[in-house]
């Protein structure tokens, strides 16, 4: 039996580790926390959302940036203080503003095939997670935002995603609960939401019960490529351990770079730090006031998921700000502000707060298949659509895997 390593038990981790245990593989799972999924998988806007497939190659995206760079609270902040990694990938990402029409397309392909997936692994296992079946719904207030959001639909289409335009009374009609005004909307019904910390924490329980080992609270302090595999060292529970293995995963989010150097890769990611806020709606009033169907605020660059009866996920922005998970006051008070005016029967007195580090490619593509030495494989990079492309890729890195071992069978 082929046995692989898989490195990180965030949401691509723990589906690519159960994608390849499906097929037969041994895995053995590698993270540094206590828990499967505890960083940017743990508190996330809840979308499983094709119709927010659009990569931010554009040159729109660019002029906000300069447009807000000075202002703490702008959807998307830039810390100014050059570093070489972060000038290279804002170089790449310029460079990529050429494919954004072919990458959106392809990126909606993709989430669209990966639904399936993802519902049917949450079948296979038997678990719930919060899931609201409603569609999502985007919403606008500025004619310039909603005249771009008809041209990005032209390419949803494209891809073969049915999301329509929608009036401001229909967009009052499929959530009463909304309380200001908009010109309209685009909806998409088959789009959903669900809480992915408990997706992750589920599917990775029914990965042990297949036999898949997790070795958590690990630390990687060696990847030596053997010429047909990979001599994996760690430290677990303050001791030394070592391991051949036939193959790697890296799934490490943000630290999917450091460890691709290590085995010869450049994997270009930066982080890109977003925040959520859960609102606990503890009376009977804010739950009656808070909606269920998802929204997606494209102007605010903020999401909603509804997560059971009792919680409210507000989530988004976008912060180039190094690997530093600060959560800052004057990041979280827009969540909170844009909920009170938006959904001003909503108590916020009970809100949790979060910061996760999004690991970003210059392409806004995620990075999936073979290394340059034999063995080593990513699934990594998805950006803001971790959850929404996590079971699509790790099917894919299992194809591929299954692959090379039936080759070298043969």
């Amino acid at each position: 039996m082929t046995h692989i390593a898989v490195i990180g038990a965030g949401i691509t981790g723990i589906t690519t580790a159960y994608a390849l245990a499906r097929r037969g593989f041994a895995v053995s799972v590698f993270d540094r926390n206590r828990y499967a999924a505890m960083e940017t998988s743990f508190a996330n806007g809840g979308q499983l959302s094709a119709s927010n497939a659009e990569v931010w190659t554009r040159w729109g995206t660019i002029f906000k940036g300069l447009k807000w760079m000075l202002k703490s609270d702008a959807p998307l902040l830039v810390n100014p203080r050059p570093s070489w990694h972060k000038l290279s990938w804002m170089a790449e990402f310029m460079g990529n503003i050429p494919h954004y029409e072919r990458n959106t397309i392809e990126t909606t392909r993709l989430a669209i095939s990966a639904r399936a997936h993802l519902m049917g692994f949450a079948r296979e296992v038997g678990f719930t997670f919060d899931c609201e079946q409603r569609g999502i719904l985007h919403v606008y207030k500025k004619q310039a935002e909603f005249d771009h959001a008809r041209r990005v639909n032209d390419l949803l289409s494209q891809a073969g995603l049915d999301r329509r335009e929608v009036s401001a009374t229909e967009v009052q009609a499929l959530e009463p609960a909304l309380k200001t005004d908009t010109l309209g909307g685009f909806y998409t019904e088959s789009d959903f939401t669900g809480d992915i910390h408990r997706y992750a924490r589920a599917l990775s329980d029914g990965c042990a019960r297949m036999g898949v080992a997790f070795h958590y609270k690990s630390d990687v302090t060696q990847l030596c490529h053997t010429g047909t595999g990979i001599r994996l060292g760690w430290t677990e529970d303050a001791r030394a351990r070592q391991q051949d293995f036939d193959g790697i995963v890296v799934c490490a989010g943000v630290g999917s770079r450091a460890i691709g150097a290590r085995l010869g890769d450049r994997i270009n990611i930066y982080p890109v730090k977003g925040y959520s806020i859960t609102v606990n709606l503890d009376d009977a009033a804010s739950q009656a006031a808070a909606p269920w169907v998802s929204l997606l605020d494209d102007e605010a660059k903020i999401v909603t998921s509804r997560l059971g009866k009792g919680r409210f996920r507000i989530a988004g922005t976008a912060e180039f700000n190094g690997y530093n998970l600060d959560i800052r006051d004057d990041r979280i008070r827009p969540l909170r502000q844009w909920c009170e005016a938006f959904f001003p029967d909503v108590s916020t007195e009970h809100c949790v707060p979060w910061a996760g580090l999004r690991p970003m490619l210059p392409s806004m593509m995620p990075r999936v298949g073979p290394g340059a030495k034999p063995g080593v494989y990513y699934n990594t990079g998805h950006g803001h659509l971790g959850w929404t492309l996590s079971a699509a890729t790790a099917e894919a890195t299992a194809d591929i895997i299954d692959a090379r071992r039936m080759k070298i069978a043969a």
